[in-house]
């Protein structure tokens, strides 16, 4: 008995194993493989201090323990995400490059860049897991009348065209999830573009827009402040993880023959033809820090709850019944980035 099963069958590996399992200790996974020998790259499509980028560096700081090796993450934003996601497509199919792509990445941008995709998420990338899922709020600024989800809709069809959303832009979570709604209540809800949530964010504190779906952590800070009230969830069921949330309803309560659930999540990809060993190796790893409280813990006050797939197959498939949610929201809402 050689290589890895001989060192499992060590009287010392068995020990060490068992406990750091008993103290709740990441188990190294790198004293079993070969790989990896040297840090690994993650690249986060997005520029820094966003949801994504945090998850990023939180995998960054839990991972290597586990590893034996140190994760470099690496902004490479633009083109929603694409840039980045092809810089990981093209890359060597080692396993040393990863991408922590998005729902909007990974399922919803080639229906939006049907011309200029630079590559194809189903073929170019090897799904390794999930690693956290969240939803979208629905927020007005609290000075506004709307007290719930109904006074909005109430006020929206009275005088059609008046209320104003802003988004973090065309083709965003945001503005999917409000074509949904528009079609699903049946009112008229004028959209307004913005280059990213931040300015869209500071135009409703300011009063210049009504209304805003974006992601929790953008938001909870204000609401937590009491400059926006908090009306509805994007996702079919209440999020019961924020306190702050836990009594705000969600799309099956509201609007439900709708089928509206928003769910934005997060998931490591590698370059496809990447080495099937060296990706379970690299599930196993992410769903450690994935199933582990402290990931939990700083994850839930972000607004996202963590998440990961038995298999990365079984990712892979979650993955293409996405890509159909997906197209039917950008389909839904006439948006195109080319």
């Amino acid at each position: 008995m050689t290589g890895r099963r001989a060192l499992l069958a060590t009287p010392f590996a068995a020990s060490l194993a068992t406990s750091l399992a008993i103290l709740g200790a990441p188990v190294p996974l790198r004293a079993q493989e070969a790989f990896p020998d040297h840090p690994i790259r993650l690249v986060v499509p997005f520029t820094p201090g966003g949801a994504v980028d945090l998850t990023g560096r939180l995998l960054a700081e839990m991972l290597p323990p586990i590893l034996g090796q140190n994760l470099v993450v690496e902004n490479r934003g633009g083109a929603g995400g694409n840039l980045g996601g092809d810089a990981v497509a093209k890359a060597p199919k080692d396993g040393y490059t990863l991408l922590l792509g998005t729902a909007t990445i990974l399922a919803a941008n080639k229906f939006l860049f049907r011309k200029s995709m630079p590559f194809d998420p189903a073929t170019d990338l090897a799904p390794v897991t999930r690693v956290a899922t969240g939803t979208v709020l629905l927020v007005v600024n609290a000075e506004r009348p709307w007290k719930s989800f109904g006074e909005l809709i109430a006020a929206a069809k009275k005088e059609p065209g008046r209320i104003t959303m802003g988004s973090s832009g065309t083709g965003s979570v945001s503005h999917l999830t409000l074509a949904a709604l528009k079609r699903a209540a049946g009112v008229d809800i004028t959209h307004v573009p913005y280059r990213g949530g931040a300015p869209a964010i500071q135009d409703l504190l300011a009063g210049n827009i009504d209304m805003m779906f974006d992601v929790i952590p953008a938001l909870m800070p204000h609401v937590r402040e009491g400059r926006f009230r908090p009306l509805a969830v994007g996702s079919a069921q209440r999020v019961t993880y924020v306190p702050e949330l836990r009594e705000v309803p969600g799309m099956a309560e509201l609007l439900p023959d709708s089928g509206i659930d928003a769910q934005s999540w997060y998931a490591i990809m590698a370059p496809a033809g990447t080495p099937e060993d060296r990706v379970a190796l690299l599930h196993r790893a992410i769903r450690q820090v994935a199933q582990s409280d402290a990931f939990r813990a700083k994850m839930e006050p972000l607004g996202f709850a963590p998440v990961s797939d038995a298999t990365p197959a079984a990712f892979g498939d979650y993955l293409r019944a996405q890509e159909k949610v997906w197209q039917g929201l950008v389909e839904a809402s006439g948006a195109t980035l080319d």
